[in-house]
Protein backbone atom coordinates (compact mmCIF):
# COMPACT_ATOMS: atom_id res chain seq x y z
CA UNK A 1 0.00 0.00 0.00
CA UNK A 2 1.49 3.69 -0.95
CA UNK A 3 0.60 6.30 1.57
CA UNK A 4 -0.98 9.07 -0.51
CA UNK A 5 -0.81 13.05 1.02
CA UNK A 6 -4.25 14.72 0.77
CA UNK A 7 -4.52 18.46 1.57
CA UNK A 8 -5.88 21.51 0.62
CA UNK A 9 -4.33 23.81 -2.27
CA UNK A 10 -4.54 27.04 -3.79
CA UNK A 11 -6.32 27.20 -7.17
CA UNK A 12 -2.75 29.13 -8.23
CA UNK A 13 -0.82 26.20 -6.85
CA UNK A 14 -2.23 24.59 -9.94
CA UNK A 15 -2.38 20.68 -8.51
CA UNK A 16 -2.10 18.64 -11.69
CA UNK A 17 -4.65 15.77 -11.83
CA UNK A 18 -2.36 12.85 -11.02
CA UNK A 19 -1.41 14.45 -8.15
CA UNK A 20 -5.02 14.68 -6.86
CA UNK A 21 -6.70 11.81 -4.49
CA UNK A 22 -9.86 11.28 -7.43
CA UNK A 23 -6.95 10.64 -9.33
CA UNK A 24 -5.17 8.35 -7.33
CA UNK A 25 -8.47 6.37 -6.58
CA UNK A 26 -9.51 6.29 -10.48
CA UNK A 27 -5.92 4.82 -11.55
CA UNK A 28 -7.10 1.63 -8.71
CA UNK A 29 -9.64 1.58 -10.16
CA UNK A 30 -8.80 1.14 -13.75
CA UNK A 31 -5.61 -1.71 -12.58
CA UNK A 32 -6.95 -4.83 -13.99
CA UNK A 33 -5.03 -6.34 -11.09
CA UNK A 34 -6.27 -9.97 -10.40
CA UNK A 35 -8.75 -10.59 -7.77
CA UNK A 36 -7.71 -13.07 -4.93
CA UNK A 37 -9.26 -16.09 -3.92
CA UNK A 38 -10.38 -15.60 -0.73
CA UNK A 39 -11.43 -12.01 -1.74
CA UNK A 40 -13.79 -13.61 -4.86
CA UNK A 41 -15.31 -16.13 -1.75
CA UNK A 42 -15.67 -13.25 0.69
CA UNK A 43 -17.64 -10.91 -2.30
CA UNK A 44 -20.01 -13.94 -2.62
CA UNK A 45 -20.16 -14.07 1.52
CA UNK A 46 -21.33 -10.43 1.42
CA UNK A 47 -24.04 -11.04 -1.52
CA UNK A 48 -25.66 -13.71 0.45
CA UNK A 49 -25.49 -11.37 3.61
CA UNK A 50 -27.21 -8.31 1.73
CA UNK A 51 -29.53 -10.51 0.29
CA UNK A 52 -30.37 -12.36 4.33
CA UNK A 53 -30.81 -8.83 5.39
CA UNK A 54 -33.38 -7.74 2.68
CA UNK A 55 -35.26 -10.64 2.84
CA UNK A 56 -36.01 -9.65 6.39
CA UNK A 57 -36.72 -6.66 5.50
CA UNK A 58 -38.61 -6.75 2.61
CA UNK A 59 -42.01 -5.91 3.69
CA UNK A 60 -41.37 -2.59 6.08
CA UNK A 61 -42.10 0.25 5.03
CA UNK A 62 -39.45 1.91 4.20
CA UNK A 63 -38.71 -0.28 1.93
CA UNK A 64 -41.87 -1.01 0.22
CA UNK A 65 -41.79 2.73 -0.70
CA UNK A 66 -38.36 2.46 -1.91
CA UNK A 67 -39.78 -0.58 -4.13
CA UNK A 68 -42.58 1.78 -4.83
CA UNK A 69 -40.35 4.39 -6.53
CA UNK A 70 -38.62 2.10 -8.27
CA UNK A 71 -41.54 -0.01 -9.85
CA UNK A 72 -42.49 3.74 -11.48
CA UNK A 73 -39.29 3.26 -13.51
CA UNK A 74 -39.78 0.39 -15.36
CA UNK A 75 -36.46 0.22 -18.07
CA UNK A 76 -35.18 -2.56 -20.45
CA UNK A 77 -32.44 -4.01 -20.04
CA UNK A 78 -32.19 -2.74 -16.08
CA UNK A 79 -32.07 -4.63 -13.43
CA UNK A 80 -33.67 -6.53 -10.68
CA UNK A 81 -35.27 -5.49 -7.45
CA UNK A 82 -35.66 -7.53 -4.28
CA UNK A 83 -38.46 -9.42 -4.14
CA UNK A 84 -40.14 -8.63 -7.41
CA UNK A 85 -39.75 -11.11 -10.48
CA UNK A 86 -36.63 -10.96 -12.00
CA UNK A 87 -38.46 -10.57 -15.20
CA UNK A 88 -39.40 -7.00 -14.13
CA UNK A 89 -36.65 -4.91 -14.83
CA UNK A 90 -36.24 -1.56 -13.35
CA UNK A 91 -33.53 1.29 -14.33
CA UNK A 92 -30.31 0.94 -12.48
CA UNK A 93 -30.31 3.68 -10.18
CA UNK A 94 -33.89 2.95 -9.48
CA UNK A 95 -32.94 -0.64 -8.48
CA UNK A 96 -30.04 0.49 -6.80
CA UNK A 97 -32.18 2.63 -4.90
CA UNK A 98 -34.90 0.11 -3.45
CA UNK A 99 -32.57 -2.95 -2.59
CA UNK A 100 -29.92 -0.37 -1.36
CA UNK A 101 -32.93 0.42 1.19
CA UNK A 102 -33.75 -3.13 1.59
CA UNK A 103 -30.21 -3.74 2.71
CA UNK A 104 -29.66 -1.00 4.58
CA UNK A 105 -33.18 -0.58 6.65
CA UNK A 106 -32.35 -3.40 9.90
CA UNK A 107 -28.75 -2.30 9.83
CA UNK A 108 -27.61 -5.96 9.89
CA UNK A 109 -24.80 -6.04 7.32
CA UNK A 110 -21.18 -5.75 6.82
CA UNK A 111 -19.41 -3.06 8.87
CA UNK A 112 -15.63 -1.17 8.82
CA UNK A 113 -14.63 0.66 11.34
CA UNK A 114 -11.00 3.03 11.68
CA UNK A 115 -11.33 6.77 11.62
CA UNK A 116 -14.24 7.11 10.25
CA UNK A 117 -17.28 4.33 9.85
CA UNK A 118 -18.69 2.19 6.50
CA UNK A 119 -21.24 -0.45 6.07
CA UNK A 120 -19.00 -1.23 2.40
CA UNK A 121 -21.67 -3.81 1.76
CA UNK A 122 -24.00 -0.35 0.29
CA UNK A 123 -21.34 -1.01 -2.72
CA UNK A 124 -23.23 -4.18 -3.67
CA UNK A 125 -26.69 -2.47 -4.76
CA UNK A 126 -25.42 0.15 -7.01
CA UNK A 127 -22.60 -2.00 -8.64
CA UNK A 128 -24.75 -5.08 -9.24
CA UNK A 129 -27.66 -3.04 -10.62
CA UNK A 130 -24.87 -1.19 -12.96
CA UNK A 131 -23.65 -5.12 -14.08
CA UNK A 132 -27.44 -6.66 -14.38
CA UNK A 133 -27.94 -3.50 -17.00
CA UNK A 134 -24.99 -3.70 -19.03
CA UNK A 135 -24.98 -7.84 -18.77
CA UNK A 136 -21.91 -8.15 -17.79
CA UNK A 137 -20.52 -11.57 -16.06
CA UNK A 138 -19.65 -12.67 -12.64
CA UNK A 139 -15.60 -12.28 -13.22
CA UNK A 140 -16.75 -8.15 -13.88
CA UNK A 141 -18.64 -7.80 -11.06
CA UNK A 142 -16.04 -9.15 -8.58
CA UNK A 143 -13.85 -7.33 -10.03
CA UNK A 144 -16.14 -3.91 -9.55
CA UNK A 145 -16.90 -4.97 -5.51
CA UNK A 146 -13.58 -5.61 -4.87
CA UNK A 147 -12.89 -1.95 -6.19
CA UNK A 148 -15.62 -0.53 -4.21
CA UNK A 149 -15.00 -2.35 -1.29
CA UNK A 150 -10.96 -1.36 -1.24
CA UNK A 151 -11.55 2.67 -2.43
CA UNK A 152 -14.42 2.94 0.61
CA UNK A 153 -12.10 1.23 3.60
CA UNK A 154 -9.01 3.35 2.25
CA UNK A 155 -11.03 6.17 2.56
CA UNK A 156 -12.15 5.47 5.99
CA UNK A 157 -8.84 4.30 7.06
CA UNK A 158 -7.90 7.82 6.22
CA UNK A 159 -10.64 10.51 6.82
CA UNK A 160 -12.56 11.31 9.50
CA UNK A 161 -15.67 12.63 8.41
CA UNK A 162 -17.48 11.82 11.64
CA UNK A 163 -15.58 15.17 13.77
CA UNK A 164 -17.44 17.28 11.74
CA UNK A 165 -20.88 15.84 11.24
CA UNK A 166 -20.22 14.90 8.19
CA UNK A 167 -21.88 11.40 7.05
CA UNK A 168 -20.19 8.68 5.82
CA UNK A 169 -22.07 8.13 2.67
CA UNK A 170 -19.32 10.89 1.68
CA UNK A 171 -16.93 8.41 1.21
CA UNK A 172 -19.79 5.70 -0.50
CA UNK A 173 -20.39 7.82 -2.97
CA UNK A 174 -16.93 7.94 -4.16
CA UNK A 175 -16.46 3.91 -3.65
CA UNK A 176 -19.16 2.87 -5.60
CA UNK A 177 -18.65 5.65 -8.67
CA UNK A 178 -14.92 3.80 -8.36
CA UNK A 179 -16.12 0.37 -8.51
CA UNK A 180 -18.69 0.84 -11.29
CA UNK A 181 -16.14 2.29 -13.10
CA UNK A 182 -13.84 -1.11 -13.15
CA UNK A 183 -16.90 -2.86 -13.44
CA UNK A 184 -17.13 -1.00 -16.76
CA UNK A 185 -13.19 -0.77 -17.56
CA UNK A 186 -13.27 2.59 -18.17
CA UNK A 187 -10.39 5.22 -18.54
CA UNK A 188 -8.80 6.71 -15.98
CA UNK A 189 -9.91 10.10 -16.43
CA UNK A 190 -13.56 8.98 -17.12
CA UNK A 191 -13.52 7.23 -13.54
CA UNK A 192 -11.71 10.27 -11.88
CA UNK A 193 -14.70 12.86 -13.42
CA UNK A 194 -17.10 10.24 -11.97
CA UNK A 195 -15.43 9.88 -8.67
CA UNK A 196 -15.48 14.14 -8.20
CA UNK A 197 -19.03 14.37 -8.73
CA UNK A 198 -20.24 11.55 -6.55
CA UNK A 199 -18.15 12.96 -3.59
CA UNK A 200 -19.69 16.65 -4.58
CA UNK A 201 -23.18 15.46 -4.72
CA UNK A 202 -22.89 12.54 -1.61
CA UNK A 203 -21.64 15.07 1.01
CA UNK A 204 -24.19 15.24 3.71
CA UNK A 205 -24.53 15.47 8.14
CA UNK A 206 -24.83 13.41 10.37
CA UNK A 207 -28.05 14.84 11.38
CA UNK A 208 -29.56 11.47 9.85
CA UNK A 209 -27.81 10.13 12.45
CA UNK A 210 -28.87 12.02 15.59
CA UNK A 211 -32.27 12.69 17.54
CA UNK A 212 -35.21 11.76 15.93
CA UNK A 213 -33.33 9.57 13.68
CA UNK A 214 -35.88 8.94 10.66
CA UNK A 215 -35.86 5.96 7.59
CA UNK A 216 -33.55 7.90 6.09
CA UNK A 217 -30.74 6.57 7.90
CA UNK A 218 -31.57 3.43 5.36
CA UNK A 219 -32.10 5.44 2.59
CA UNK A 220 -28.99 7.68 2.63
CA UNK A 221 -26.83 4.90 1.36
CA UNK A 222 -29.17 4.12 -1.22
CA UNK A 223 -28.85 7.46 -2.23
CA UNK A 224 -25.13 7.36 -2.87
CA UNK A 225 -25.01 4.74 -4.32
CA UNK A 226 -27.90 6.46 -7.29
CA UNK A 227 -25.92 8.93 -6.96
CA UNK A 228 -23.06 7.17 -7.60
CA UNK A 229 -24.66 5.40 -11.21
CA UNK A 230 -25.90 8.83 -12.42
CA UNK A 231 -22.37 10.49 -12.18
CA UNK A 232 -20.77 7.52 -13.97
CA UNK A 233 -23.52 8.05 -16.14
CA UNK A 234 -22.56 12.00 -16.94
CA UNK A 235 -19.31 11.52 -17.21
CA UNK A 236 -18.89 8.94 -19.30
CA UNK A 237 -21.43 11.53 -21.83
CA UNK A 238 -18.11 13.30 -21.89
CA UNK A 239 -19.48 15.98 -19.08
CA UNK A 240 -16.96 17.02 -16.04
CA UNK A 241 -16.72 17.32 -12.46
CA UNK A 242 -16.02 20.00 -9.53
CA UNK A 243 -12.13 19.39 -9.24
CA UNK A 244 -10.47 19.40 -7.48
CA UNK A 245 -12.65 17.78 -5.07
CA UNK A 246 -10.74 16.84 -2.18
CA UNK A 247 -8.12 19.42 -2.09
CA UNK A 248 -9.51 22.68 -3.84
CA UNK A 249 -9.75 25.76 -2.18
CA UNK A 250 -13.31 25.96 -1.53
CA UNK A 251 -13.40 21.92 -1.50
CA UNK A 252 -14.45 19.16 0.72
CA UNK A 253 -11.22 19.41 3.21
CA UNK A 254 -11.18 23.33 3.43
CA UNK A 255 -14.73 23.88 4.38
CA UNK A 256 -16.60 20.62 5.42
CA UNK A 257 -13.32 18.67 6.96
CA UNK A 258 -10.66 20.03 9.41
CA UNK A 259 -9.59 22.99 7.02
CA UNK A 260 -7.10 24.41 4.37
CA UNK A 261 -4.13 23.40 7.07
CA UNK A 262 -5.45 19.89 7.52
CA UNK A 263 -3.29 17.25 6.39
CA UNK A 264 -4.70 13.55 5.91
CA UNK A 265 -3.05 10.57 4.71
CA UNK A 266 -4.93 7.74 2.10
CA UNK A 267 -3.95 3.84 1.66
CA UNK A 268 -4.23 2.96 -1.26
CA UNK A 269 -3.02 0.09 -3.54
CA UNK A 270 0.31 0.53 -5.52
CA UNK A 271 -0.06 -0.74 -9.14
CA UNK A 272 -0.48 -4.13 -9.38
CA UNK A 273 -1.18 -4.83 -5.98
CA UNK A 274 -4.66 -7.10 -4.96
CA UNK A 275 -7.73 -5.66 -3.93
CA UNK A 276 -7.78 -7.12 -0.13
CA UNK A 277 -9.80 -4.35 1.52
CA UNK A 278 -12.78 -6.50 1.87
CA UNK A 279 -10.96 -8.78 3.92
CA UNK A 280 -10.48 -6.27 6.65
CA UNK A 281 -14.47 -5.69 7.04
CA UNK A 282 -16.60 -7.61 9.30
CA UNK A 283 -20.54 -8.46 9.12
CA UNK A 284 -23.58 -8.16 12.17
CA UNK A 285 -24.39 -11.37 13.43
CA UNK A 286 -27.30 -8.89 15.46
CA UNK A 287 -29.49 -6.24 13.92
CA UNK A 288 -27.90 -3.43 15.26
CA UNK A 289 -25.53 -0.80 15.32
CA UNK A 290 -22.42 -2.09 15.22
CA UNK A 291 -20.56 -0.97 18.60
CA UNK A 292 -23.37 -3.28 19.63
CA UNK A 293 -22.03 -6.31 18.58
CA UNK A 294 -19.97 -7.49 21.33
CA UNK A 295 -21.61 -5.95 24.23
CA UNK A 296 -24.58 -7.97 22.77
CA UNK A 297 -22.43 -10.91 23.19
CA UNK A 298 -21.27 -9.74 26.54
CA UNK A 299 -24.37 -9.25 28.04
CA UNK A 300 -25.61 -13.05 26.81
CA UNK A 301 -22.45 -13.66 28.93
CA UNK A 302 -23.10 -11.66 31.84
CA UNK A 303 -27.41 -12.65 32.10
CA UNK A 304 -26.33 -15.88 34.25
CA UNK A 305 -23.85 -14.77 36.21
CA UNK A 306 -26.39 -11.27 37.35
CA UNK A 307 -29.14 -13.58 37.97
CA UNK A 308 -32.03 -11.22 39.97
CA UNK A 309 -31.83 -7.94 37.60
CA UNK A 310 -33.83 -6.30 39.75
CA UNK A 311 -31.35 -6.13 42.53
CA UNK A 312 -29.27 -4.05 39.96
CA UNK A 313 -28.11 -0.43 40.86
CA UNK A 314 -25.90 0.66 37.91
CA UNK A 315 -24.25 -0.48 35.09
CA UNK A 316 -22.01 1.21 33.29
CA UNK A 317 -19.89 0.59 30.06
CA UNK A 318 -16.95 1.51 29.92
CA UNK A 319 -16.07 1.89 26.24
CA UNK A 320 -14.77 3.83 22.69
CA UNK A 321 -15.30 7.30 22.07
CA UNK A 322 -17.33 6.15 19.42
CA UNK A 323 -19.78 4.29 21.23
CA UNK A 324 -19.73 6.90 24.46
CA UNK A 325 -20.41 9.27 22.17
CA UNK A 326 -22.86 8.30 19.35
CA UNK A 327 -24.81 5.29 20.63
CA UNK A 328 -24.17 6.20 24.44
CA UNK A 329 -25.13 8.32 27.30
CA UNK A 330 -22.09 10.84 25.52
CA UNK A 331 -24.88 11.59 23.43
CA UNK A 332 -27.13 13.47 25.66
CA UNK A 333 -30.02 12.85 23.48
CA UNK A 334 -32.95 11.88 25.24
CA UNK A 335 -34.97 10.02 22.72
CA UNK A 336 -31.74 7.28 23.48
CA UNK A 337 -33.71 6.59 26.81
CA UNK A 338 -37.04 7.36 25.45
CA UNK A 339 -39.64 4.04 25.29
CA UNK A 340 -41.73 5.37 22.36
CA UNK A 341 -38.61 6.16 20.02
CA UNK A 342 -38.32 4.77 16.63
CA UNK A 343 -36.72 1.78 16.10
CA UNK A 344 -33.69 3.74 14.07
CA UNK A 345 -33.27 5.75 17.56
CA UNK A 346 -33.54 2.46 19.43
CA UNK A 347 -31.08 0.78 17.24
CA UNK A 348 -28.36 4.17 18.24
CA UNK A 349 -29.06 3.37 22.10
CA UNK A 350 -26.47 0.77 23.59
CA UNK A 351 -28.26 1.37 27.02
CA UNK A 352 -31.30 0.18 25.48
CA UNK A 353 -30.16 -2.31 23.77
CA UNK A 354 -27.48 -4.02 26.68
CA UNK A 355 -30.77 -3.67 28.90
CA UNK A 356 -32.95 -6.08 26.39
CA UNK A 357 -29.74 -7.91 25.72
CA UNK A 358 -29.45 -8.97 29.45
CA UNK A 359 -33.11 -9.62 29.79
CA UNK A 360 -33.43 -11.87 27.31
CA UNK A 361 -30.43 -13.64 26.62
CA UNK A 362 -30.27 -12.63 23.13
CA UNK A 363 -31.08 -9.69 20.23
CA UNK A 364 -33.90 -10.42 17.78
CA UNK A 365 -34.37 -8.26 14.56
CA UNK A 366 -38.06 -7.31 15.18
CA UNK A 367 -39.15 -8.46 18.42
CA UNK A 368 -36.34 -6.62 19.99
CA UNK A 369 -37.58 -3.42 18.75
CA UNK A 370 -41.26 -3.67 19.15
CA UNK A 371 -43.01 -0.75 20.70
CA UNK A 372 -44.34 -3.44 23.61
CA UNK A 373 -41.02 -4.50 23.87
CA UNK A 374 -39.47 -1.58 24.55
CA UNK A 375 -42.12 -0.33 26.71
CA UNK A 376 -41.94 -3.00 29.34
CA UNK A 377 -41.66 -1.37 32.96
CA UNK A 378 -38.68 -3.76 34.15
CA UNK A 379 -36.93 -2.91 30.82
CA UNK A 380 -37.31 0.84 31.14
CA UNK A 381 -36.44 0.63 34.46
CA UNK A 382 -33.33 -1.52 34.02
CA UNK A 383 -32.59 0.72 30.78
CA UNK A 384 -32.48 3.89 33.07
CA UNK A 385 -29.71 2.52 35.09
CA UNK A 386 -27.41 1.76 31.96
CA UNK A 387 -24.91 4.38 31.58
CA UNK A 388 -21.44 4.72 29.67
CA UNK A 389 -17.72 6.49 29.95
CA UNK A 390 -15.30 6.79 27.53
CA UNK A 391 -12.22 4.97 28.42
CA UNK A 392 -8.44 6.31 27.19
CA UNK A 393 -7.60 2.75 26.42
CA UNK A 394 -10.65 1.42 24.24
CA UNK A 395 -10.43 4.34 22.42
CA UNK A 396 -6.71 3.70 21.58
CA UNK A 397 -8.04 0.33 20.81
CA UNK A 398 -10.72 1.27 18.67
CA UNK A 399 -8.59 3.29 16.65
CA UNK A 400 -5.46 0.43 16.53
CA UNK A 401 -3.99 -0.70 13.30
CA UNK A 402 -3.03 -4.10 14.50
CA UNK A 403 -5.28 -6.33 14.61
CA UNK A 404 -5.03 -8.02 17.40
CA UNK A 405 -5.25 -4.64 19.32
CA UNK A 406 -8.58 -3.41 17.78
CA UNK A 407 -11.76 -3.20 19.91
CA UNK A 408 -15.09 -2.68 19.68
CA UNK A 409 -16.69 -3.62 23.04
CA UNK A 410 -15.75 -2.64 26.05
CA UNK A 411 -15.82 -3.49 30.10
CA UNK A 412 -19.23 -3.76 31.95
CA UNK A 413 -19.33 -3.08 35.81
CA UNK A 414 -22.42 -4.43 37.48
CA UNK A 415 -23.34 -2.38 40.81
CA UNK A 416 -25.82 -4.15 42.89
CA UNK A 417 -27.73 -2.58 45.68
CA UNK A 418 -25.88 -4.51 48.30
CA UNK A 419 -22.39 -2.94 47.30
CA UNK A 420 -20.98 -5.93 45.72
CA UNK A 421 -19.71 -5.34 42.12
CA UNK A 422 -19.14 -8.12 39.09
CA UNK A 423 -17.60 -7.05 35.82
CA UNK A 424 -16.48 -8.43 32.46
CA UNK A 425 -15.43 -7.04 28.96
CA UNK A 426 -15.19 -8.35 25.77
CA UNK A 427 -12.96 -6.55 22.90
CA UNK A 428 -14.49 -7.94 19.38
CA UNK A 429 -17.91 -9.51 18.49
CA UNK A 430 -18.43 -13.20 18.74
CA UNK A 431 -18.92 -13.33 14.71
CA UNK A 432 -15.86 -10.99 14.42
CA UNK A 433 -12.85 -12.85 12.92
CA UNK A 434 -11.24 -12.87 15.69
CA UNK A 435 -14.17 -13.31 17.63
CA UNK A 436 -15.40 -16.95 19.40
CA UNK A 437 -17.47 -17.91 16.23
CA UNK A 438 -16.15 -16.28 13.60
CA UNK A 439 -18.41 -16.19 10.52
CA UNK A 440 -17.37 -17.68 7.19
CA UNK A 441 -19.74 -19.36 3.84
CA UNK A 442 -21.67 -21.57 6.42
CA UNK A 443 -22.74 -19.14 8.75
CA UNK A 444 -23.62 -16.97 6.75
CA UNK A 445 -25.79 -19.28 4.20
CA UNK A 446 -27.38 -19.67 8.29
CA UNK A 447 -28.01 -15.90 8.53
CA UNK A 448 -29.62 -16.09 5.18
CA UNK A 449 -31.75 -19.31 5.86
CA UNK A 450 -32.89 -17.85 8.70
CA UNK A 451 -34.14 -14.39 7.64
CA UNK A 452 -35.56 -15.95 4.46
CA UNK A 453 -38.03 -18.47 6.19
CA UNK A 454 -41.01 -17.69 5.93
CA UNK A 455 -40.45 -14.96 3.35
CA UNK A 456 -38.59 -16.81 0.29
CA UNK A 457 -40.00 -19.98 -0.67
CA UNK A 458 -37.11 -22.89 -0.35
CA UNK A 459 -36.92 -23.66 -3.63
CA UNK A 460 -36.25 -19.94 -4.31
CA UNK A 461 -33.38 -19.85 -1.52
CA UNK A 462 -31.86 -22.71 -3.09
CA UNK A 463 -31.93 -21.46 -6.58
CA UNK A 464 -30.44 -17.87 -4.99
CA UNK A 465 -27.92 -19.92 -3.19
CA UNK A 466 -26.66 -21.89 -6.04
CA UNK A 467 -26.26 -18.07 -8.00
CA UNK A 468 -23.80 -17.29 -5.75
CA UNK A 469 -21.69 -20.41 -5.56
CA UNK A 470 -21.11 -20.16 -9.45
CA UNK A 471 -20.66 -16.59 -9.16
CA UNK A 472 -16.90 -16.31 -10.87
CA UNK A 473 -18.30 -18.53 -14.10
CA UNK A 474 -21.90 -16.70 -14.00
CA UNK A 475 -21.81 -15.99 -18.04
CA UNK A 476 -23.10 -12.32 -18.93
CA UNK A 477 -27.24 -12.38 -18.13
CA UNK A 478 -26.51 -15.07 -15.55
CA UNK A 479 -26.15 -11.92 -12.80
CA UNK A 480 -30.37 -11.84 -13.04
CA UNK A 481 -30.12 -14.60 -10.72
CA UNK A 482 -28.33 -12.82 -7.80
CA UNK A 483 -31.92 -11.55 -6.06
CA UNK A 484 -34.80 -13.46 -5.04
CA UNK A 485 -39.01 -12.84 -5.44
CA UNK A 486 -40.89 -13.52 -2.75
CA UNK A 487 -44.70 -14.30 -3.01
CA UNK A 488 -46.64 -11.14 -3.56
CA UNK A 489 -48.41 -11.11 -0.27
CA UNK A 490 -44.95 -11.00 1.40
CA UNK A 491 -44.46 -7.65 -0.24
CA UNK A 492 -46.53 -5.71 2.83
CA UNK A 493 -49.15 -3.73 2.04
CA UNK A 494 -50.52 -0.78 -0.23
CA UNK A 495 -48.46 1.91 -0.05
CA UNK A 496 -49.45 5.47 -0.93
CA UNK A 497 -48.79 6.87 -3.83
CA UNK A 498 -46.24 9.85 -4.85
CA UNK A 499 -45.17 11.80 -8.00
CA UNK A 500 -43.82 8.88 -9.55
CA UNK A 501 -47.08 7.03 -9.69
CA UNK A 502 -49.43 10.03 -9.35
CA UNK A 503 -53.30 9.10 -9.28
CA UNK A 504 -55.76 11.45 -8.28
Amino acid sequence: MKQHSVRTYKSAEKLARVDQLAWKIAEVAADPVAVAPDVVEMIGNRIIDNAAVAAASVARRPVRSARAQAQAHPFQPGATVFGLSPSMRISPEWAAWANGVAVRELDFHDTFLAADYSHPGDNIPPILAVAQHCGLDGAALIRGLATGYEIQVDLVKGICLHEHKIDHIAHLGPSAAAGIGTLLSLPTETIYQAVQQALHVTTTTRQSRKGEISSWKAYAPAFAGKMAIEAVDRVMRGEGAPSPAWEGEDGFIAWLLSGPKAEYTVPLPEKGEAKLAILDTYTKEHSAEYQSQALIDLARRLGPKIGDLTKIESIVIHTSHHTHYVIGTGANDPQKMDPTASRETLDHSIMYIFAVALEDGGWHHQTSYAPERAGRPETVALWHKISTVEDAEWTRRYHSSDPRQKAFGGRVVVTFKGGSVISDEIAVADAHPLGARPFARPQYVAKFRTLAEGVIAAAEQDRFLAAVERLPSLRAGELNGLTFSVAPDRLGGVQPSGIFDWKK
